[in-house]
């Protein structure tokens, strides 16, 4: 399989959905990784668990609910802005701008958005280290939606609502098999990213690339702004 689905047909997308973490940068930085230790530690300090044990509580919450925040707001009453300013008190030396992908996004027609199963703070700062949050016209954020996480249906009825989006003309950029099978039962165009992206065989997934600025490069866009 090719490394990208180039020329993607996006002639019909007016509204650019995407995901923040392991999508607007590359999975490779392992700048999640320190956000998820961090996790881990407040798990092992709640609920009085050995390390092991309450890595696998997290990602159980995580598989189960859609975030460990989720998990822990049902399970331990946990407040969630709390949880999020520390957990995400974390350095942000792994990500560098990328100035490809900033021209690749600046040339998308429409409406750009980014929806984030992370808190307002932590988009905004990851946003600005990688100097983008000028190409956004909005961030879907947690405290957004309720703190109601991806992939929950009714989390993404709340970003339609909010932003007046028609799903049937908006794209949705994810590194997240999950998240899209939500988007495309709601009638998105979905977008895999990342090195897993080649390899997958969901039927719900429609283009898959491991890099994203080439793939919006490479795609027909609205208004003859194809390349």
């Amino acid at each position: 399989m090719s490394d990208t689905d180039l020329a993607a047909d996006l002639s019909h997308i007016d509204a650019w959905v995407f995901d923040l973490d392991n999508t607007l940068y590359p999975i490779e930085t392992e700048f999640m990784l320190l956000i998820e230790r961090r996790m881990t530690d407040f798990v092992m300090r709640l609920t009085g668990l050995p390390y092991d044990e309450a890595r696998a509580l997290q990602k159980q919450y995580w598989s189960n609910h859609g975030t460990t925040l989720a998990g822990l707001m049902a399970n331990h009453h946990v407040d969630p802005v709390e949880f999020l300013d520390e957990v995400h008190d974390v350095s942000l030396d792994r990500l560098t701008p990328d100035p490809e992908l900033h021209a690749a996004l600046a040339r998308l027609p429409g409406r750009r958005l980014v929806y984030t199963n992370g808190g307002s703070k932590h988009a905004q700062r990851v946003l600005e280290r990688l100097q983008l949050a000028d190409l956004f016209e909005q961030v879907f954020h947690l405290e957004a939606a309720d703190f109601i996480p991806k992939p929950n249906r009714s989390a993404y009825e709340s970003l339609f609502g909010a932003h007046g989006i028609e799903p049937s003309t908006a794209a949705f950029f994810e590194d997240s098999e999950k998240n899209l099978k939500t988007g495309a039962e709601m009638g998105m165009t979905t977008v895999l990213v990342g090195p897993r992206a080649p390899a997958s065989e969901a039927p719900f997934v429609q283009y898959r690339t491991r890099h994203l600025a080439p793939f919006l490069n490479a795609a027909r866009l609205k208004s003859g702004d194809s390349q």
